[in-house]
């Protein structure tokens, strides 16, 4: 008798088959699926580096409903895609009386962005231009020409105005405390955007009392402080003067060849700055300022400042670590200066560094990235190198 055997269905392989390449295929699907995430990854960190320029629009100090402050922020994609840098890492720069922030600070040009170069050490960085500055909202006195300064008028007949006017303003178009309040809406704004409780504030020139001005009055809200050539002045007003704003013209303005004559009034070594920065810079000004770029062969527009505070009274009191720079040839906020708000100062943590071979212009001269560098060891440590109190000199030989 033949035995029996149990007869495998002939469907039992095909299945089996089928379950081999179900089985081969989720695999392959495992594989290409893997891959691509390794490959989303790998592009995602090299994303994660790439710099950003944001622009944000904010309201300002003034009471008109559409008046609007301009701030660029530069950070690598990876700081916002994970919802900002450490707390401590939040950076705002504020300029001085002529020349806007995003010019100021993020100059198109090699490596003279210092916005940039802080941004790639991993810091989130924001600048902000003041009413009446670069993309900001302007105080209407400012688009009438009529109101150019009257001595520099006739540079802008026939080609401009027909004939020589009679300004239709006779005060300065902003104060030092509407300055303070536009500082105070951009550090709000990064407060609630970043969700910290202080920024560092980096600034210029009369960016100095903008910004240490601001800090005297929110000492809460400041970390630190960076001061490039600080237009501080123990003979300022301590308070208001009776008629705010100030009578005077409402604005200045400057032309290329202004900025050339001021800045090579102040070069004290060969090759302190290059032609292409100088042209990326002017190239930058004008496009800040798309009406001053109309008037004669282009020009920038910046508001007379009614000033007044931040005098020694104040900066005895304050308590924020503070890094001063001075160019060793800047003839507009001489170093003397700058060594007075050293000794006026009432912080422990101050440091005052010496810059060979800058003018008023450091942050644009070929000692740029010892500024630059100098700066992010203050923001990161509150020291240059690793003093925390004193002065150092930088670029000498």
């Amino acid at each position: 008798m033949t035995p029996y055997r149990r007869r495998t269905p002939e469907w039992v392989p095909r299945i089996a088959a089928a379950s081999r390449y179900v089985s081969l295929v989720r695999i392959g699907l495992t594989m290409t699926l893997a891959g691509a995430v390794l490959s989303w990854a790998a592009v995602a960190a090299d994303d994660g580096d790439r710099l950003l320029t944001l622009d944000h629009y904010i309201r300002g100090n003034s009471a008109s409903a559409t008046s609007m402050l301009y701030l660029r922020e530069r950070t690598k994609a990876s700081t916002v895609a994970r919802g900002g840098p450490p707390r401590s890492r939040v950076v705002l720069f504020v300029h001085g009386a002529g020349t806007p922030a995003e010019v100021s600070f993020d100059v198109p040009f090699r490596d003279y962005s210092w916005m940039a170069y802080l941004a790639n050490a991993g810091f989130d960085v924001f600048s902000v231009d003041m009413t009446g500055y670069g993309r900001s909202t302007r105080p209407p006195v400012m688009n009438e020409p009529c109101n150019i300064p009257a001595a520099r008028q006739p540079e802008f007949i026939p080609s401009l105005l027909r004939k020589p006017c009679a300004p239709t303003a006779t005060q300065h178009a902003t104060t030092i405390a509407g300055d303070w309040n536009d500082v105070g809406a951009a550090v709000d704004f990064i407060l609630s955007l970043r969700g910290v409780q202080q920024v560092a504030l980096v600034a210029w020139s009369l960016g100095g009392p903008r910004a240490g001005g601001y800090a005297a009055q929110h000492a809460d809200k400041v970390s630190r402080m960076v001061l490039l050539a600080p237009a501080y002045s123990r003979t300022v007003a301590a308070v208001a003067p009776a008629t705010v704003p100030a009578p005077g013209e409402p604005f200045t303005i400057q032309t290329r060849s202004d900025l050339a004559t001021l800045w090579d009034s102040q070069v004290g070594c060969a090759d302190q700055y290059e032609q292409g920065t100088f042209d990326a810079i002017w190239s930058d000004m004008l496009a800040s300022d798309p009406v001053g770029a109309t008037w004669g062969t282009g020009l920038r527009r910046a508001p007379n400042v009614t000033r007044w505070g931040w005098v020694q009274a104040d900066v005895v009191k304050q308590q924020t670590p503070l890094l001063m720079v001075t160019g060793a040839h800047d003839k507009q906020v001489p170093p003397e200066r700058v060594r007075e708000l050293y000794m006026d100062y009432g912080s422990p943590q101050k440091v005052i560094v010496d810059l060979a071979c800058s003018s008023h212009n450091a942050m644009w001269e070929r000692n740029h990235l010892l500024l630059f560098k100098a700066s992010l060891e203050w923001l990161d440590k509150a020291t240059v190198n690793g003093k925390s109190s004193g002065e150092i000199r930088l670029g000498y030989q």
